[in-house]
């Protein structure tokens, strides 16, 4: 199958983390009590696929992933770039009791296609008519689209016939950290809030009612701050740092480098987890106790 090319799509193979199948009677209500965004709006007319977290009785970040509804009746998908399967289905089956809800992990039969760059919405919106499932995903700002398919039924026609540009992991997880996109749980996970890393907007309901870890969410929106924050930095070095790293300010620790990775320009960029304080005001952060300044902060997208 031929499809129009813009030449500045480019696309990236990935292997989902998770991707797992939840069905019953109960599923429906059973997720929507579980997961911190509205699954309310799914399916036509709504999106395709809902972002957000399964977060801890605490409000602790545990997994995020999409999730999407299914072709059956009582049917949904999970799907996550980082966050393991078994993490995921663990956390869900450990709060199932009397609902008719059976969680299975089906991430080994799975592959997928990242649709990035400009042009990627028209690009595919015509692979989603050739029958491949496309949700909108999360590894830029200007957007981008996600492509899976069943392993067992091997790649769509429009995949071997494309003859564009292929990505890379690094200059995908650049794109990501360029446009402050946490990974989770390696930016933000089980010892972090999701205000921290700003997914409030974009991953939590504060209208849809109970769901687990929604008290504290509703606590920190009439707080109106956390006292941490994920921000982009640049190393003023050319070495990548070991990661996680402690970053100090005058000796004192004020944080941590979560993510680092090239910018293409010979040096490096990350996502780090500040004291807010340190934060805000960006100066003398370091990657070593007693050394000299070689981190700022970069403005946040």
């Amino acid at each position: 199958m031929s499809i129009n090319i813009s030449p500045s799509v480019a696309l990236f193979r990935w292997s989902p983390a998770a991707w797992l199948r939840v069905a019953g009677e109960d599923a429906a209500g059973f997720l929507q009590g579980q997961f911190s965004n509205d699954l309310r709006p799914l399916g036509p007319p709504g999106p395709r696929a809902v972002y957000g977290l399964w977060l801890s009785l605490k409000g602790k970040v545990l997994a995020d992933s999409f999730v999407l509804r299914g072709g059956a009746a009582n049917e949904f998908w999970i799907g996550s770039y980082f966050s393991a399967a078994a993490l995921i289905r663990e956390r869900l089956e450990s709060h199932v009791i009397a609902d008719d809800v059976v969680v299975e992990d089906r991430t080994a039969g799975w592959a997928a296609v990242s649709v990035m760059g400009e042009g990627a919405a028209e690009f595919a919106a015509e692979v989603a008519r050739a029958g491949t499932l496309v949700f909108p995903g999360r590894r830029e700002r200007s957007g981008n689209f996600e492509c899976l398919f069943r392993v067992e039924e091997g790649e769509p026609k429009w995949l071997a016939g494309f003859g564009g540009r292929w990505l890379e992991a690094d200059e995908v997880a650049r794109r990501r950290v360029a446009a402050g996109i946490p990974a989770v749980p390696v930016d933000l996970g089980p010892a972090d809030l999701p205000n921290e890393a700003g997914l409030e907007a974009e991953a939590i309901s504060f209208t849809k009612g109970c769901y687990l870890g929604q008290e504290v969410m509703a606590r920190l929106k009439a707080m109106g701050q956390v006292r941490r924050r994920l921000v982009r930095v640049q190393g003023l070095g050319v070495k990548l740092p070991a990661l996680p790293a402690s970053v100090f300010v005058a000796g004192r620790p004020v944080g941590e480098l979560r993510s680092a990775v090239r910018d293409g320009a010979g040096g490096w960029m990350g996502l780090a987890m500040l004291s807010r304080a340190f934060a805000a005001a960006g100066a003398g952060l370091a990657l070593a106790a007693e050394g000299a300044p070689d981190l700022r902060l970069l403005e946040t997208p």
